[in-house]
């Protein structure tokens, strides 16, 4: 059975990542964008990193153009704008498009283990998967779902 960890990213600086890095921990996968309505949630995503990162939660956040081009041409843009804005010190990776013909394969895989209300499609930014200790995709997220309502599925994933 495919788990998260069978994908590689890219990370802000070209080189691949293996997800199986993070096996064995809860995992928030969010397609992010740095001029949209929905940014600040930065905000409640890095509460929510600090506060269950010592329980081993990652975020990795991916920044997505796909939606009216709301994210920096260049990566190194939208980092020292999520840092400097939002405090954002969880992971982020390079640029991806999470629908269409160049989706990611992550994101690709991601849609396929949770569906969207009406279609697999990701409709906007932020929108939010939860991975247990496993690798396994638990729970899908809308755009406007604020992190901190993620929390009691999240506390879930530590017992």
């Amino acid at each position: 059975m495919k788990t998260v960890y069978d994908y590689n990213v890219k990370m802000t600086n070209g080189e691949e990542k293996s997800l199986e890095d993070y096996k064995g921990k809860p995992l928030l996968i969010v397609n992010t964008a740095s001029k949209c309505g929905l940014t600040p949630q930065f905000k409640g995503l890095q509460e929510l990193y600090e506060n269950y990162k010592d329980q081993g939660l990652e975020i990795l956040g991916f920044p997505c153009d796909q939606f009216n081009n709301q994210e920096f041409d260049n990566i190194d843009e939208t980092t020292q704008f999520c840092q400097l804005n939002y405090g954002v010190s969880f992971p982020m990776f390079s640029k991806v498009d999470v629908n269409g013909d160049h989706a990611d394969p992550l994101f690709t895989f991601l849609k396929e283990q949770k569906k969207g209300l009406l279609s697999k499609n990701i409709k906007w930014n932020f929108t939010k998967f939860l991975v247990d200790k496993n690798g396994q995709v638990v729970e899908r997220y809308a755009p406007t779902t604020e992190p901190a309502k993620i929390k009691i599925d999240l506390e879930k994933l530590f017992s």
